[in-house]
């Protein structure tokens, strides 16, 4: 069986450490455990789905591919879909919220502590979920903003460890916001861009609104030109 992966799902796959023992939560068709069993990148996951359909998909995917030995499917919500016995070191969520992926964290963070690496594509609220990590033990390790089909998408390696992050690189990122690839220097862009013309529609007498679209604009600005 061909494995359709998406290029942000091979983005996530090449933060898993060679050899883990993977949950992937929300798997939905189970193509991100596939591909890295298929490449012999590592030899066990836990595909974890809450809904009924992609996980009847995911079972049907991983038995047609011939991978039911390595790999189980679940139908389980966030971290339940494992056990101390499963002996996972890492786990992958990907394409949910930042506010969603905290709440699953935040709701099985009593089996964290055996967790190794965490590899987190938040579609969105990417500074709630930074501010979950500081909070609880993590420190980021890595990251990376990519783009497909005309969206941005940001994705946080942590592991155990304490970090401080400003503001600023909450937001932005303590990667990213350093790096300042052209892919984040474009999301950026395109941000400010909608920033300034939502100023421009807000009649001058509105200050509350205009001084806080104007804080954004700024703070935008300072991420774009500043050296970090």
């Amino acid at each position: 069986m061909e494995i359709n992966i998406s290029q942000r799902l091979l983005d996530v796959a090449s933060f898993v450490p060679k050899e883990s023992r993977l949950l992937d939560v929300g798997s939905d068709h189970a193509y991100l455990p596939m591909h890295l069993i298929k490449n012999g990148w590592i030899t066990f996951a836990i595909a974890g789905e809450v809904v009924e359909g992609p996980y009847r998909s995911a079972i049907t995917n991983v038995q047609q591919s011939g991978l039911s030995d390595q790999i189980t499917v679940h139908l389980a919500d966030g971290l339940s879909a494992f056990s101390e016995e499963d002996r996972i070191s890492c786990i992958t969520i990907s394409g949910m919220g930042g506010r969603l992926i905290s709440d699953i964290l935040e709701a099985g963070k009593g089996k964290l502590s055996q967790i190794e690496r965490l590899v987190l594509q938040p579609n969105n609220c990417e500074d709630e979920l930074r501010l979950w990590l500081m909070e609880n033990h993590f420190k980021i390790v890595s990251e990376k903003i990519m783009i497909e089909s005309g969206k941005f998408y940001e994705i946080i390696v942590a592991e155990q460890g304490q970090m401080i992050l400003s503001d600023h690189q909450r937001r932005f990122g303590p990667f990213l916001s350093q790096e300042k690839s052209d892919v984040f220097l474009e999301r950026w862009q395109r941000d400010l861009n909608k920033l300034e013309v939502a100023l421009a529609k807000i009649p001058l007498g509105n200050e509350t609104d205009r001084f806080a679209i104007k804080m954004k604009i700024n703070l935008i600005k300072e991420a774009i030109i500043s050296e970090g």
